[in-house]
């Protein structure tokens, strides 16, 4: 009998540790706020990544990531979604405020999250992949058996599989971008349907819908108001279920610190453009002019800091290629008699090439803007214009050195003479020869000039000489 007492406070001991370690107690830390605005990017992606890691050191209750994002880079996401699912604090996603949307890698954060919420006015969805630099595909074209059946009736309420998009390579990424979505709905007990269909279909929903299909679980007006409605929550970290005490929380904001607002400023694409072209630039100008040092460091700087930007971004290599092409035939027009060919040719490569330079999503997430390719193609022909003017000024301009120097140079004879005496041309003495006979101190004009010696003729306009 004192054997099975025994066991039996061993057995409810071990069921106490056992719901202990099964549902941990509510976490009483600060909630960290994180705000994503824009398209996501390596630069978001760090901000994000190194907030959620800030916020576990701080023992943040929960990390709320206030999203609008029209979508973004594959890799950038899946980042995001590796460190909210490794977190060992909750993350709740929030699209917000009214207006808002998380398009595009924004739903699968927003699936990937702890709590997922949304404001009154906002929408998600839009999730299919889009091939850089490869088009869609287009829609399939129905059969000779789907147009009999439609005629006669046949089929109607069986369902038909899905269409296989005729592209290979964007049926592997439709196929691969749905099965990730749907295990993140089934981690997180969301709508799986909806979310393939999101993918496949690429439709999107309202708060209101999301809420009621069981896309998320909140529809908040502001953080305040999502703290108060997930107070007491129960979610699962890292397989333990928790408790979200949130009602009372301090609410504090993690803004983006200069490194973040530094990768964010480079990693755009119109600076990005604008370093590269700086950069080269300023090289071209310090091997012409060796030892001017600032333009040669500016220079370096500015395309180092463009390869960066460029590994982070979408680069079509095409449209870079066209770039540096267009750049090269500009600087040719200050050295090659072309008149304009080059310099034309290479505006118009310059111009072409920043239209494909980067290649976005189907909002045109990375893309550069319209104003800006415009204004660089009117700079570019602008420099060729000058360069050409400068260069028909140049020509027409008289020689001032050198042996054309001489020529039509003004002097005066310093001695009598019929064939070959000595006379006075720009201050020094010259050996001359002439045709015609030349007085002392009579003016003359230098013909031409051979060696040393100036070839000359009597002046008609008369004068003094010089």
């Amino acid at each position: 009998m004192r054997n099975f007492q025994i066991w039996l406070v061993a057995l409810l001991m071990s069921m106490a540790w056992g719901a202990g370690a099964a549902s941990a107690p509510a976490a009483s830390g600060p909630v960290f706020v994180l705000s994503l605005n824009g398209a996501v990017s390596p630069a978001t992606a760090d901000y994000v990544v190194r907030g959620i890691r800030k916020s576990a050191e701080r023992n943040a209750a929960l990390v709320v990531l206030k999203m609008d994002t029209p979508g973004g880079l594959d890799t950038a996401m899946r980042s995001i979604i590796k460190e909210i699912l490794a977190s060992p604090v909750p993350v709740a996603t929030f699209v917000a405020p009214s207006g808002a949307r998380a398009a595009s890698a924004g739903t699968y954060i927003l699936y990937a999250s702890h709590v997922a919420a949304m404001a009154p006015g906002t929408n998600l969805g839009a999730a299919t992949p889009v091939a850089i630099g490869v088009p869609g595909p287009s829609s399939p074209k129905p059969s000779a058996t789907d147009d009999d059946d439609k005629k006669s009736g046949r089929g109607q309420g069986k369902q038909k599989p899905a269409a296989v998009p005729e592209d290979t390579m964007k049926a592997k990424m439709v196929n691969d971008a749905s099965a990730y979505i749907r295990g993140l709905a089934q981690l997180r007990g969301r709508n799986m349907e909806w979310a393939e269909q999101a993918v496949r279909e690429a439709v999107s929903l309202s708060a209101a819908e999301a809420l009621k299909l069981k896309v998320v679980d909140v529809v908040a007006q502001d953080v305040p108001a999502l703290l108060q409605q997930i107070d007491g929550r129960k979610v699962t970290v890292q397989g333990v279920e928790r408790s979200l005490a949130t009602a009372q929380a301090e609410t504090v904001a993690l803004d983006p610190d200069w490194r973040s607002e530094l990768l964010a400023v480079i990693a755009n694409p119109g600076m990005a453009l604008i370093l590269m072209m700086i950069g080269i630039y300023g090289l071209i100008f310090e091997f012409t002019s060796p030892g001017t040092v600032g333009p040669g460091v500016v220079g370096g700087i500015c395309l180092l800091l463009a390869a960066y930007a460029f590994q982070l971004l979408p680069v079509n290599y095409v449209g870079l290629g066209l770039i540096l092409l267009g750049l090269a035939f500009i600087i040719a027009e200050a050295f090659l008699p072309s008149f304009g060919i080059l310099g034309i040719g290479g505006a118009v490569a310059l111009t072409i090439g920043a239209v494909i330079l980067f290649d976005g999503d189907a909002s045109g997430t990375f893309a550069l803007p319209l104003p800006f390719v415009v204004t660089l193609g009117a700079v570019s022909s602008a420099l060729v214009f000058a360069t050409v003017v400068f260069a028909l000024r140049a020509r027409r301009r008289p020689v001032v050195s050198g042996s054309e120097e001489m020529i039509g140079a003004q002097g005066i004879a310093l001695d009598d003479f019929d064939k070959e005496g000595w006379v006075r041309v720009a201050g020094e003495r010259w050996c001359a020869t002439t045709t015609g006979a030349l007085r002392r101190g009579q003016s003359l004009r230098v013909k031409s000039r051979t060696g040393l010696t100036l070839v000359v003729e009597p002046d008609n306009q008369g004068g003094n000489g010089i």
